[in-house]
């Protein structure tokens, strides 16, 4: 739920952040990815790091680092029928809780979501689990949310990992 501030701003409850993350969820869930990809402002980023405590995208490799542009060459891909990765597609089900909002030092209009998630992906008779802490840095814009930076922690992010294409 928002709730307006006398200043004008525009806060996002527990309940609302939930709610939020839960349909985040359920648009990857359904492979709804160009859905998933307008939940993002013009210059959202998406950060998978590949490190413990990675301080930066810039300064080592990354599982995923994907602004709107990457966002939408991947979506591309998965949606091409021809994707061996992705042939058959994943069927996934992704899990969030332990949810907390704090006000964003960014000012007016943003906040910051944490939560755990666990996404849980089958394909070709094997079931993959993936684990970690998410940081969603969200700007109300036009009376909605929107994601300005989604960052995922993968507990086993310094693991070897087999082709991932589909989003976390």
């Amino acid at each position: 739920m928002n709730m307006p501030r006398p200043d004008g701003a525009v806060l996002l409850d527990r309940a609302g952040a939930e709610e939020f993350l839960i349909q985040e969820t359920r648009l990857l869930d359904e492979r709804r990815f160009r859905e998933w990809m307008g939940l993002f402002t013009e210059d959202g980023v998406y950060w998978v790091p590949a490190a413990p405590d990675q301080k930066s995208p810039h300064d080592q490799a990354s599982l995923f680092f994907d602004d709107r542009e990457l966002m939408r060459t991947r979506i591309d891909r998965l949606e091409h029928p021809l994707i061996h990765v992705q042939t058959p597609p994943s069927r996934t089900v992704h899990f969030v809780t332990n949810v907390t909002v704090e006000p964003s030092a960014g000012g007016r209009g943003e906040v910051v979501v944490l939560s755990s998630v666990m996404m849980v992906e089958y394909r070709l008779d094997h079931q993959r689990t993936f684990a970690g802490r998410q940081r969603h840095r969200l700007l109300h814009e036009h009376s909605t949310w929107r994601i300005a930076e989604k960052r995922v922690d993968l507990v086993n992010c310094d693991s070897a990992f087999e082709a991932m294409a589909v989003p976390i």
